[in-house]
């Protein structure tokens, strides 16, 4: 049994009594500075020792300061995560990925929901910049102005995701949704549709892919589709929705939704209302989700390599953050197009 002051220190923590690094130190029988290092930085302490260490602070009940031990080191070992949602499993590779390697490397995730709202998003990068974290992810590449200059200014890490542009605020991970809408009109068009709806969520980058769709279904010459804007999040109910208001207006022969979510509700409706997929009309849909080889009938869609997305997204910011701690600045700035499929099945 350790003491502290002529005091025994037990595995039960008396409420109200603080715990110290100290006393954590006294009962893996290890110097203090191996306890702060085997709490803030892994990588330089054995494993054995790392273990005896554990045990203590589980012993203890020691609560470890992760903030207080990075400013030490310049690190908070912390990285955000800000993404419009997690009511459907669109970006659910990505995070899976993107925080298994971020944890593997010893680094803590924080996560954020802007709700597609660039004012909810300049919030949130405010109040998170205030926790000093090391890095922060964010679902796109529109924001505020706010946000923009914050983000400059802050001298860390920042990785856009799920998109590309030719200006990132730092680096930039994912996909041109102005190709996609592009590439989706040309297909759909060579298989012989030209009366179309969309079906979107009132998102900046679905809608961006909506754009592009409509500027190339125009230079193909073909009428403009009947477009129907909801508000978030995706669910079945909505795309059951948004088919409802396309047909109470105009008969097209397929309609293309801005998620797999909105696809397999208009898929729903369709069946609701007995009409037969393809032939009666037929579904577009985005994301290829896990549950969209297995509906019936099976949903064509455009597949984006979300795990792929998460794995560079966390190697570019892991990279970046090695830099900056052997030279004091970071390198070149990253710029990753992980591409897109266009995957037929029955809907089509």
């Amino acid at each position: 049994m350790k003491k502290r002051d002529g005091r025994e220190i037990s595995a039960a923590v008396t409420p109200g009594e603080s715990v110290t690094l100290i006393d954590v130190a006294r009962v893996a029988g290890v110097a203090p500075m191996t306890v702060s290092r085997a709490l803030h930085r892994p990588e330089l302490v054995r494993s054995e020792t790392q273990k005896k260490v554990m045990e203590a602070v589980r012993k203890t009940g020691y609560v470890p300061n992760m903030l207080a031990g990075g400013l030490a080191s310049n690190r908070s070992r912390l990285v955000a995560i800000l993404l419009p949602t997690i009511a459907n499993s669109i970006f659910s590779d990505t995070v899976q990925s993107l925080m298994g390697v971020l944890s593997t490397a010893g680094y803590q995730t924080l996560l954020g929901l802007t709700a597609y709202s660039m004012k909810q998003e300049e919030a949130l990068v405010e109040a998170i910049l205030g926790r000093r974290p090391d890095g922060i992810v964010l679902a796109g590449t529109s924001h505020t102005k706010a946000t923009n200059e914050r983000l400059s200014n802050a001298k860390i890490p920042v990785v856009e995701i799920w998109d590309l542009t030719d200006k990132p605020i730092d680096m930039v991970v994912g996909f041109s949704h102005e190709q996609v809408g592009k590439a989706v009109a040309s297909h759909l068009v060579d298989k012989g549709y030209r009366r179309f709806g969309f079906v979107s969520l009132d998102d900046p980058r679905g809608l961006r892919r909506f754009e592009s769709f409509k500027r190339e279904l125009a230079t193909l010459g073909v009428e403009e589709p009947v477009v129907e804007i909801l508000p978030a999040p995706a669910t079945l109910q909505a795309g059951r929705e948004g088919l409802s208001r396309i047909l109470a207006n105009a008969n097209p022969e397929i309609v293309v939704c801005s998620s797999d979510t909105l696809a397999q509700g208009v898929l729903a409706e369709a069946a609701s209302r007995e009409m037969k997929v393809p032939k009666d009309i037929a579904v577009m849909g985005f994301g290829d989700l896990s549950t969209a080889a297995y509906v019936f009938p099976s949903l064509s869609t455009v597949r984006v390599d979300g795990a792929r997305i998460g794995t560079e997204t966390a190697e570019a910011l892991l990279e970046r953050l090695q830099e900056l701690t052997l030279q004091g600045e970071g390198g070149r700035r990253a710029r990753i197009d992980t591409g897109f499929e266009i995957i037929d099945r029955q809907s089509t």
